[in-house]
């Protein structure tokens, strides 16, 4: 009953073979393999243009890498204070960029509102000296809350980024189930929406450890590839990174782990929702599920050997934040996981409740 991270599920059978065919041979170094070249050709054909493409093994060095191909180092960034590249990379992105300052902005379900984004956009405005001057926009695509920006939320943030001057990035570590929940083109999600630069990730819903940085328009991109191998991530056998994504692309494999991650979260989410005593704060809307339990209930999860993570208050707004006797948790489904883990976790928390709710005398 493993729902701490998609992380935490193994690599798909198709992946690991398609990295085993690979080992055979001789073949350019260096990313200059067929295995690199078909995977970018194939990313290209996803997204519905020509892009640049560079290939990494992290989503930390995928994010760091693409902002700092956008920020100098006086830069800023605007991000939601929750957001991944904030609160999770240990200070990758302004040291990739060598200096850009991260700014934090508020919005519930760890989105950004045009609303917030035009009133922060207003407190920095350009050739102040001594301020960062605005550069880039930082979404992710699902937030650290689980909630996904459609492409009309996408194209109304990216303009005013790009009315005052700024690069729209995208943290797509998730973007898979994004796409899946949306049910709409990676194109609409991305590109056509207003970003200039994806992080796509791969390795939470299936590749062993594989990202790319795709640049919608390659002329952006002219020193990235300088950037990747000054900051150590151009892979002498790059061609393990090519093999796992052209694997991870080839009849749409990514988008069937995502629905299969998406479908899990759906089966635990409405199993929870019908316990009494659990709430459920907002909807399900990819392979993570955010839910308030009460805490007797979690301490019989935890003692049946569930793996997850408390969440603190993260995204709730006052009234929905956990009580003294409830915790606010997040569960994780991945590719991997099985009818069978969800049930045996409903399972016990279905007990608990049970428990819980028998009168004392």
């Amino acid at each position: 009953m493993d729902f701490a991270s998609d992380n935490a599920g193994g690599a798909s059978p198709r992946i690991l073979d398609a990295i085993v065919a690979a080992n055979g041979g001789f073949t350019p170094a260096y990313g200059e393999d067929d295995y690199t070249r078909a995977a970018t050709k194939m990313l290209s054909e996803t997204f519905e243009r020509p892009c640049a493409v560079f290939l990494v093994a992290t989503g930390t060095a995928a994010n760091a890498l693409a902002l700092a191909a956008v920020t100098p180092p006086w830069g800023a960034v605007f991000c939601h204070e929750d957001a991944h590249i904030s609160d999770d990379e240990c200070g990758a992105p302004e040291f990739f960029s060598g200096g850009a300052k991260l700014v934090g902005l508020h919005g519930p379900h760890g989105k950004i509102t045009p609303e917030i984004l035009a009133a922060t956009l207003a407190k920095y405005p350009r050739g102040l000296v001594k301020q960062v001057q605005p550069a880039a926009l930082s979404l992710a695509q699902a937030t650290e809350c689980g909630a996904v920006y459609s492409p009309a939320e996408t194209a109304r943030l990216a303009d005013l980024a790009h009315e005052a001057g700024l690069a729209v990035h995208m943290d797509g570590a998730r973007f898979a189930n994004a796409v899946e929940a949306l049910g709409c083109t990676p194109a609409q999600a991305s590109w056509q929406a207003g970003v200039d630069v994806l992080s796509f990730g791969a390795t939470k819903n299936g590749a062993l450890a594989c990202e790319a940085v795709i640049v919608f328009d390659p002329d952006r991109a002219a020193d990235l590839a300088f950037r990747r191998k000054r900051a150590g991530h151009t892979l002498s056998k790059g061609r393990f990174l090519g093999a796992q994504m052209k694997a991870y692309l080839e009849g749409g494999h990514w988008r069937e782990l995502a629905r299969a991650a998406n479908a899990a979260a759906t089966r635990l989410a409405d199993g929870l929702a019908a316990i009494p005593g659990v709430r459920m704060p907002w909807p399900r809307q990819i392979n993570e599920v955010f839910v308030v339990i009460p805490a007797a209930m979690d301490r019989a999860l935890r003692q049946a050997g569930a793996r997850y993570h408390d969440w603190g208050v993260r995204g709730l707004t006052p009234m929905q934040e956990p009580g003294a006797d409830e915790v606010f948790v997040r569960l994780v489904a991945s590719c991997s996981t099985t009818a069978e883990q969800v049930d045996g976790f409903l399972r016990v928390a279905r007990a608990a409740a049970g428990r819980q709710g028998r009168p004392t005398y």
